[in-house]
This record gives structure tokens, sequence and C-alpha cells, in this order.
């Protein structure tokens, strides 16, 4: 198991609003709960302001389900360069649902994808990404603000 701390954190957030500056995006689409914190720190970094979520579930703790469940409620009607966000393609069926969603709701659109890790087994590799997962990660907002 592998501890992703806040420090580590910061500094691959910096690290992507470098590589996504270039890129004009519009709108952030925040994959809810674990691209939350990671959607929050890029749109500060990147001054966007329109930040929408998707909410899915896929995992109950660490046990995957067989069919991922997916709630949009995005309006990007306005939007035209829209980043989704996560904090790991771990197989890539949550980032390749929500973004062929989005798509079919939202043609028009240009969409991109960020996470943080990805694996290389992946059915989805991200437009945006740092770090290789090989463990699995406990991210510090899953674990330092339980009571």
């Amino acid at each position: 198991m592998f501890y992703y701390d806040y420090d580590k954190f910061k500094n691959d957030t910096r690290k992507l609003i470098k590589q996504l500056s270039l890129h004009e995006l519009d709108t952030i689409v925040a994959i809810a709960r674990g691209g939350l914190m990671l959607s929050h720190a890029l749109a500060q970094g990147l001054d966007i302001r329109d930040v929408q979520s998707v909410s899915t579930q896929l995992y109950d703790q660490n046990i995957k389900r067989d069919k991922i469940s997916l709630h949009v409620n995005c309006n990007l009607l306005t939007s035209k360069k829209v980043l989704i966000a996560d904090d790991i393609a771990d197989s890539g069926l949550t980032l390749k649902s929500v973004k062929e969603e989005l798509i079919r709701l939202y043609p028009e659109c240009d969409f991109k994808t960020v996470t943080l890790f990805y694996k290389k087994d992946s059915i989805i590799q991200p437009d945006f990404t740092l770090n290789e997962a090989t463990d699995w990660i406990e991210f510090f907002w899953e674990k330092d603000f339980i009571v």
C-alpha cells in the first residue's frame, strides 16, 4: 500500500497545472469523489470558475462492483474545452464511462482527461497524468480526515 500525502499532491498538481495551462480550458468536471480534490486545486491554479461534478460508484471500499453507477448533472451548454478529472485511472472504466456519456450529451465540446495516477492496463489512458500506480494507493483525503 502506498500513502499519497499532501506534499506529493501539491507538487504533482503544480506540474499538471503547467501542462494544462497551454490548453485554454473553460470547464472542469470532477468525478466524485476521487476527482474532487484534484479538480478544486486545478481550478484554483488555472483560474477556472466553472467546476461541475459527476457522481459515480465503482468500488465499495476496496471491492470492485460488477457495474458502474453514473449520475450526470452537468450543464455544459456554454462550455467548449472541458477537462474531466479523477484521482486514478485504475481499470479505466469510470473515466471511460464518464467521457463517453459526456460526449454523447455534449458532442460539441472538446474533452480531455486528467488523473494523478494511471495503471498501464487501464482501458483508457488519461490525456494528462503523472504517476504509474503499481500498488493500492491511500490518498491523504481518504485517510487524514477520518475521525
